[in-house]
């Protein structure tokens, strides 16, 4: 399996002969038993196509080689990639790449042939991206990594079948997020919260918006919230599923995190949860064969899902109505986590109770809360060497000369 170098010489429309180097490797045997070869070229100079000959060779002896093709990345992406990727991913991840390839990197990359990548391509896509975007606005450092990280999940692939050599992105160059642009964290101080949840008391989704305050769920996570995940008598959830928006339709999902988690109750929630059980089977008894069964806890009045859109518009009317600081309500879950913080919980608890991947990223995220407990902190070190030092002066002076 050594190839060989074939020589072609070619004439221009001019008249003028121009000759190309070939590398013609052997790659198999078809199912006819006729052998099957691969051309790669044309190269300048036959020293150039000896060296290529000589890299492809090594490809073939070591596994590697990768047959020349002509498929385009839209190609690719279209009818090989995002196919399987549906049935691998959230229906929510599977929604982001898809727009953003068809929005952003298709119509600028797709015609490009896969083999034919380069890293300097994609950098040059990326500044793009960065200076005019889709041609509306420019996009963020942010999305752009993201939209790296996912050409770099399709390249990966199209590498492990078999239909690319390498993945160029490797070697691309995404932009780091801004972090001095990143937007700073709003959260209300305790007295703040104790007011919506005074504004909340009574209304009918009482106990929803008090296990966003009380528990820092995420938004899904507390429409998708499950009668059977919740154990009343010891006053505890099991966060297992989480309802998303895809094209505005709900569909069911699993938490961020892709694990389930248990999060310790306070007797406050645990009787607001009981309330909203009697509730619904009130409910459920108006509504007939006309309720929808899902054993969701937060629900339309039908037993439908809330979608979670209507979730945010709700509480954001309800903090107009009620004069409060206006926070976003994922916010509530910053607000939970903040006061916790503060309250000296344990980090590694706060972590498990929000899902967070590890106690070093809850640490990162609420940062802005350390410096105030820090100031505590340095006065309390200080007061207990100041103890000391005072208790050794007096054993100084009460000792004979």
């Amino acid at each position: 399996m050594r190839g060989h170098i074939h020589k072609r010489v070619r004439k221009t429309r001019s008249g003028k002969e121009t000759t190309l180097w070939y590398v013609v490797v052997d790659v198999g045997v078809s199912a006819n038993g006729r052998r099957r070869q691969r051309w790669h070229g044309g190269f300048p100079t036959r020293r150039e196509a000896e060296v290529a000959r000589a890299k492809i060779v090594s490809e073939l002896h070591a596994g590697s080689y990768v047959a020349p093709d002509r498929i385009t990345f839209a190609e690719w992406v279209r009818a090989s990639w995002l196919p399987v990727m549906k049935s691998r991913i959230k229906p929510s991840t599977f929604s982001s790449y898809r727009s953003n390839l068809e929005t952003h990197v298709l119509p600028a990359l797709g015609s490009r042939v896969l083999q034919q990548l380069t890293a300097p391509m994609l950098n040059a896509f990326y500044a793009e991206l960065l200076a005019r975007g889709n041609g509306r606005r420019s996009l963020s450092p942010k999305t752009v990594r993201y939209i790296h990280t996912t050409i770099h999940k399709a390249l990966a692939d199209a590498v492990d079948a078999g239909v690319a050599q390498r993945n160029v992105a490797e070697r691309a160059k995404p932009p780091r997020p801004n972090r001095q642009g990143r937007r700073e964290i709003q959260c209300w101080e305790p007295d703040e919260l104790a007011s919506f949840l005074e504004c909340v008391r009574g209304i009918r989704l009482e106990a929803a918006w008090r296990l966003a305050a009380m528990t820092g769920m995420r938004r899904g996570e507390i429409l998708g919230l499950r009668w059977s995940d919740i154990d009343l008598d010891h006053a505890r959830l099991s966060v297992r599923h989480a309802v998303v928006s895809v094209g505005y339709e709900v569909l069911d999902s699993t938490p961020k995190s892709h694990q389930a988690r248990v999060i310790e109750l306070d007797s406050e929630t645990v009787q607001l949860l009981r309330q909203r059980r009697e509730q619904q089977k009130l409910e459920r008894a108006h509504w007939g064969e006309g309720y929808r069964e899902n054993d969701l806890v937060v629900t339309k009045e039908n037993g439908e899902p809330i979608h979670p859109q209507s979730f945010s518009q709700a509480f954001e009317r309800i903090v107009a109505g009620a004069g409060l600081r206006r926070i976003r309500l994922h916010d509530l879950r910053h607000t939970h986590a903040t006061i916790a913080v503060k309250a000296g919980v344990p980090v590694k608890v706060i972590s498990e109770r929000l899902g967070h991947e590890s106690p070093a990223f809850t640490l990162k995220q609420y940062a802005h809360v350390l410096p105030g407990i820090q100031a505590e902190a340095a006065a309390q070190v200080a007061g207990l060497v100041e103890q000391s030092r005072a208790r050794n002066v007096q054993k100084r002076r009460a000792e004979p000369f």
